[in-house]
């Protein structure tokens, strides 16, 4: 059972990263004989698997029509960011506490973010953007809200479709230096603050793109 969960959560994460970096295209099927027989597994993890990414809201299914890469609608992407704000003020704040004022994790998705700007690698620019937010949220030690997070299909689209056009990639990593200072100096009330300003940040660009689209 140990190795048929494990062998799950790899199968999910190799299936997210290809959405993630647009490998895998919006309305694309998602075939479980496929996908088994190229990572060399049984259908049942990837079963499994694409059941955890609908409950990400990555994948999408039908009876009798399989699983497809879910679409995000602009409309559907300004209405997370409020929520997303809110989640992450509380992990802002929690995480803080239990830190201690050791970023060291923090640090490094930052430092990778700032590398892939560099070179101009917009796909780990966006993996390393929502693994910094996604290390801050589970370092904040409540399921409760970690699961929350993640039903919000965070570790998506929702960040790579604001890249390149409203956000560049250096300034897109730098917005994220004031949160981790404040986790770093041990001040959960600035903490919350900077990471809800942040979020709220991308949500005002995305209004601004869903408006642009409404046009």
């Amino acid at each position: 059972m140990i190795e048929r969960t494990v062998l799950r959560e790899q199968v999910k994460d190799v299936l997210l990263q290809r959405i993630v970096r647009g490998e895998l295209k919006p309305g694309e099927r998602l075939v479980e004989t496929r996908i088994a027989s190229e990572l060399g597994t049984s259908q049942a993890p990837v079963r499994e698997a694409l059941r955890d990414l609908e409950l990400l809201r990555m994948v999408e299914s039908e009876p009798f029509r399989g699983a497809r890469v879910r679409a995000f609608g602009d409309d559907e992407l300004v209405e997370v960011y409020p929520v997303r704000a809110a989640l992450e003020e509380l992990a802002g704040k929690l995480a803080t506490k239990r830190l201690d004022g050791d970023v060291t994790v923090l640090e490094r998705e930052l430092d990778a973010m700032r590398e892939a700007a560099r070179v101009d690698d917009l796909s780990a620019l966006v993996q390393h953007d929502i693994a910094f937010h996604r290390e801050m949220v589970e370092a904040a030690g409540n399921p409760v809200l970690e699961q929350c997070w993640k039903s919000l299909g965070v570790e998506g689209r929702i960040t790579i479709s604001l890249y390149g056009t409203y956000v560049e990639p250096h300034d897109a990593a730098e917005k994220h230096v004031p949160i981790l200072d404040a986790i770093r100096a041990g001040k959960p009330g600035a903490a919350g603050r900077e990471a809800r300003k942040h979020v709220e940040e991308f949500g005002r660009i995305a209004r601004r793109r869903a408006k642009a689209a409404g046009r």
